[in-house]
């Protein structure tokens, strides 16, 4: 009876320690998901995603500092996670919705948005600011980008090309923006 309640313990004990990561697992599900209906042409399914996403990785980082159960293993997922769901899908998005019209112009700003939250995340997991980030976080590029698809057919093309220039830009500079 001790063991079974020993094990019953332990079992509770992991489960709770990976609450976040697995909050983490479903933003990168979701993420993914969201690539796949950006494939399929489903452009207002992927909207949806990416701001579900959005919500679930402002949750992971919250129930981990509240349940303290941050980790180095957490940080590296989330980063991993956070490039799919608001690197690589608001990119694909816009590029498939737009940007493509622009060849290989379009072709380029879509990786460079992509490249510049991959440094913006590795900054930050080699960083140590308490109280504040460095640069646009990906989660905020990425959402404005995926917003800024809803004004598609209000706003000219080249626009498009221009708004996610300037995100790439601000995720690696270096002006703070206080935690909340």
């Amino acid at each position: 009876m001790i063991l079974l309640q020993q094990l019953m313990d332990n079992s509770t004990r992991r489960v709770r320690s990976q609450t976040a990561n697995m909050l983490t697992i479903v933003n990168l599900g979701l993420g993914s998901m969201a690539i796949i209906f950006v494939l399929q042409g489903q452009f207002g399914l992927t909207v949806a995603l990416i701001c579900i996403a959005a919500v679930f990785d402002r949750m992971d980082g919250k129930i981990a500092r509240k349940m303290n159960i941050e980790s180095e293993l957490g940080k590296q997922l989330d980063s991993l996670c956070d490039l799919i769901s608001f690197g690589l899908a608001p990119a694909l998005l816009m590029y498939q919705s737009t940007l493509q019209d622009f060849g290989i112009a379009g072709s380029m700003a879509a990786v460079i948005f992509i490249a510049c939250g991959a440094i913006r995340l590795a900054r930050f997991n080699v960083s140590e600011q308490e109280g504040y980030f460095v640069g646009l976080p990906i989660t905020g590029a990425g959402c404005i980008l995926t917003v800024s698809h809803l004004l598609n057919t209000a706003v000219e093309p080249h626009i498009f090309m221009f708004i996610i220039l300037i995100l790439s830009i601000l995720m690696i500079s270096s002006f703070t923006i206080r935690k909340s």
